[in-house]
């Protein structure tokens, strides 16, 4: 009997044993897997699906020519415009056009009050008339005294008093016919004629105001010929040339217009290192108006091929630009330095930090991580990023 109860004791002790040894077990085989599951990034198992870019997405750069745009911006002003200005004191009787009014050069456009000019022509019109006797009767005198000289009846210095007397007489005349015509021409002043053929653009008085000499009255634009005014830069001045074909993107206006460079300015503006240009748009019809704003862009020819990619590709953070690559089937972000950037075929100079064998995310996309898997497909597949919309341009 004692020998069955150690033996059960015996079983008992073993399999309680057993049982700890088998706990023991368990857990050491549970602590490692644990902690490779949590040493393992979340980031990690979504890697291990590489993602995938279509050809159309990720494509080699190329090379292509860019040529250089030269831009510059202003309000384009009207060149012949001009300033109707009295030209006499007195009171304006009237002004018989108004602004946006078409004139003619030499239209009667106003008149100002001639009542105290009329009496001044009329004045000196007979001042003119006294000296004129005067000279006639001098110039009998002396012809008297030439033959009585000859016969000498007279001194020669009688003569030679009649002679001055005769040479200021004359003088007289000279000087009533310059006073009369500067008396006729402010009487023929006062009627305000238009200088040259436009549109009144601006009315400084009214009839029956009292306008003084030299004060505004009118302004007269013609829009036959536009300008536009602007600045560039020392650097790229030495591109340009005039006559070279100009485009205009003008506010108001649907489509480019041509022009062209007129002027450059033999000099930069004080204290800058701008260069003055000027730009002539013919404008026939009148369709633009002065003041309106407009861009002018100047393209210069290129014939040197360059390393380019779209300009969607390239992103910008803390100052730098960088791309995103393919490159051994992973993902990686490449700080480049770009050149000239062509926004009408949508491309940008890549001047340093891409290969051109490298193929290049033409796209933006959400969420990207360097050192992910990816790869260039022909077709899209489930794995394929979906792009973010274009940036809209902003002025």
């Amino acid at each position: 009997m004692r020998k069955r109860l150690v033996i059960g004791m015996a079983v008992v002790v073993v399999a309680i044993g057993a049982g700890f040894a088998i706990k023991a077990g368990k857990g050491a085989a549970a602590v490692p897997a644990s902690a490779a599951m949590a040493a393992i990034p979340p980031d990690a198992a979504a890697s291990e699906v590489p993602l995938d870019f279509t050809a159309a997405e990720a494509s080699k750069p190329q090379a292509l020519a860019l040529p250089q745009l030269v831009e510059f911006s202003g309000a384009l002003v009207a060149p012949n415009t001009a300033t109707v200005r009295a030209k006499a004191t007195g009171t304006l009787l009237a002004l018989d056009v108004a602004e946006g009014q078409r004139v003619k050069a030499g239209d009667l456009i106003g008149r100002i009050d001639i009542g105290d000019l009329a009496s001044r022509v009329a004045e000196r019109n007979a001042n003119l008339a006294a000296v004129k006797v005067t000279l006639a009767q001098a110039q009998r005198t002396h012809d008297s005294n030439v033959g009585l000289a000859n016969d000498k009846f007279i001194s020669p210095l009688a003569l030679e008093n009649s002679r001055s007397s005769l040479d200021s007489a004359k003088a007289q005349v000279a000087a009533a016919e310059a006073t009369l015509d500067t008396a006729r021409i402010a009487l023929r002043d006062a009627s305000l004629i238009a200088p040259i053929s436009g549109i009144v653009s601006k009315r400084f008085v009214v009839a029956g105001e009292k306008v003084t000499a030299e004060q505004q009255v009118v302004n007269i634009v013609d829009l036959h010929m536009l300008e536009l005014a602007g600045t560039v830069g020392t650097q790229e001045v030495g591109r340009l040339a005039p006559g070279m074909p100009v485009t205009l993107r003008i506010e108001g206006v649907d489509k480019p217009l041509d022009a062209r460079l007129a002027r450059i300015a033999p000099a930069a503006e004080a204290g800058t290192r701008s260069i003055g240009v000027v730009v002539q748009l013919p404008n026939p019809h009148e369709t633009m108006r002065a003041g309106q704003y407009a861009v002018a862009q100047v393209q210069i020819s290129d014939a040197t091929p360059r390393l380019t990619v779209p300009l969607s590709a390239i992103s910008s953070a803390s100052g730098q630009e960088y791309v995103w690559t393919v490159e051994g089937g992973k993902l990686l972000r490449r700080t480049v330095t770009t050149g000239r950037h062509d926004q009408v075929r949508n491309r940008a100079e890549v001047l340093q930090g891409l290969s051109p064998e490298v193929p290049v995310l033409g796209a933006r996309f959400d969420n990207l991580r360097e050192g992910a898997k990816a790869r260039v497909v022909a077709v899209a597949t489930a794995a394929t990023p979906k792009p973010l919309p274009p940036a809209v341009a902003t002025h």
